[in-house]
């Protein structure tokens, strides 16, 4: 076409003014969306048998299913033998350290600590708390006897000087971005980073069962921050898992992903990896809770703890206080408020784990 460029006549026009204009109504489109979104959750619950726990259990789980297939994404089960690998890592008074490594599949692997009580007994079997650091965490953030790590407060270490046998994890939210990576070349498979965490739980909980000294009936979870989010999602998944703590990370989820007035909202942080596959119209927080029920599960949160405020985690919580009541099951569930930040507070929390584990006797 020969001649000069079409202009745009209109004196007035700013197109920026218009640009805004259609900002504003993609968020309040998203805004509407979660607000619309708690009623359709409730409504996947709608039909679950509440007359006993055992009832209840077999009947969510095609909703289990469902979360694992169709929004956190199932891998294939491993093809490598476990084939386990250890080394001591620390001897203190109470207890020895060692580092461990199972395989899954070709180059993947799960890698962990084990914290072994020194006093335990031939056939002795007593139980194991799974200690799941944060984002960018290490598991000897965990289990550092040497100090009270940040955040940590070495909780791992703290267990096993109460005679626990206690594994720390090492989950692959770590690296900066790398990571981050990972979970989006994941989704277009449909899979998600947590896809490859709950693979290494379930081998790694496999492996545990076989160590003599495990009561395998007695497997539980506790993490903080990230391991918070891992708290939600993989015990919901993994029934092996006998019980779940949630630490600095339970919140109104959907919410904390997509608000636009909420400060700590996720709108304002560089972790894209965040949102996960149509998980404002099937889980929130208290969904995944409906399916860690009925075993036990607690909250912990820190007052001043910015991941959240207590409104929302209270207004959150609350709805998983009256599915275990409806179970006839309330003292299976607990939340404790401290003055506090984003830490692991080890009160309320290792008192729910002595009276579901039944330890220290």
């Amino acid at each position: 076409m020969d001649g000069p460029a079409p202009k745009d006549l209109r004196p007035s026009f700013d197109p920026a003014v218009r640009q805004h204009r259609q900002f504003d109504q993609l968020v309040a489109f998203t805004q509407k969306a979660w607000r619309d979104s708690e009623p359709v959750r409730a409504a996947r619950f709608a039909k679950v048998d509440f007359s006993s726990p055992d009832k209840y259990e077999k009947s969510i789980e095609p909703i289990r299913k469902f979360f694992h297939e169709e929004v956190i994404g199932k891998l294939p089960a491993p093809t490598e033998p476990m084939n386990p690998r250890t080394r001591e890592l620390y001897d203190t008074p109470k207890w020895k350290g060692y580092e461990v490594m199972l395989d899954l599949y070709p180059d993947v692997f799960a890698y962990g600590i084990l914290l072994l009580p020194k006093d335990l007994k031939p056939g002795e079997k007593r139980p194991v708390v799974v200690c799941q650091h944060g984002l960018e965490g290490r598991p000897q953030d965990v289990c550092n006897p040497k100090e009270r790590t940040k955040y940590y407060n070495s909780f791992g270490a703290q267990l096993a000087d109460l005679g626990y046998i206690v594994y720390a994890p090492q989950n692959p939210y770590f690296g900066h971005d790398k990571f981050r990576v990972l979970q989006r070349k994941a989704n277009p498979l449909k899979l998600s980073l947590f896809s490859f965490i709950v693979r290494q739980h379930e081998r790694t909980l496999d492996w545990l069962s076989t160590l003599p000294n495990v009561d395998d009936k007695k497997i539980a979870f506790y993490g903080l921050s990230y391991g918070g989010k891992t708290a939600m999602r993989v015990p919901a998944i993994l029934p092996k898992y006998c019980l779940s703590i949630c630490s600095g990370d339970f919140n109104e989820w959907i919410g904390k992903n997509v608000s636009v007035d909420f400060r700590g909202s996720y709108m304002f942080s560089g972790e894209y990896e965040m949102p996960e596959f149509a998980l404002g119209i099937t889980f929130n927080y208290a969904e995944m809770a409906y399916l860690i029920a009925p075993r036990p599960f607690m909250v912990e949160r820190g007052h001043d703890d910015g991941v959240g405020i207590d409104e929302m985690v209270a207004y959150e919580y609350a709805k998983v206080r009256y599915h275990y009541a409806k179970l006839k099951i309330p003292d299976r569930t607990a939340i404790e408020f401290f003055p506090g930040g984003h830490e692991i507070n080890g009160k309320g929390t290792f008192a729910f784990l002595k009276q579901h584990l039944e330890w220290p006797k």
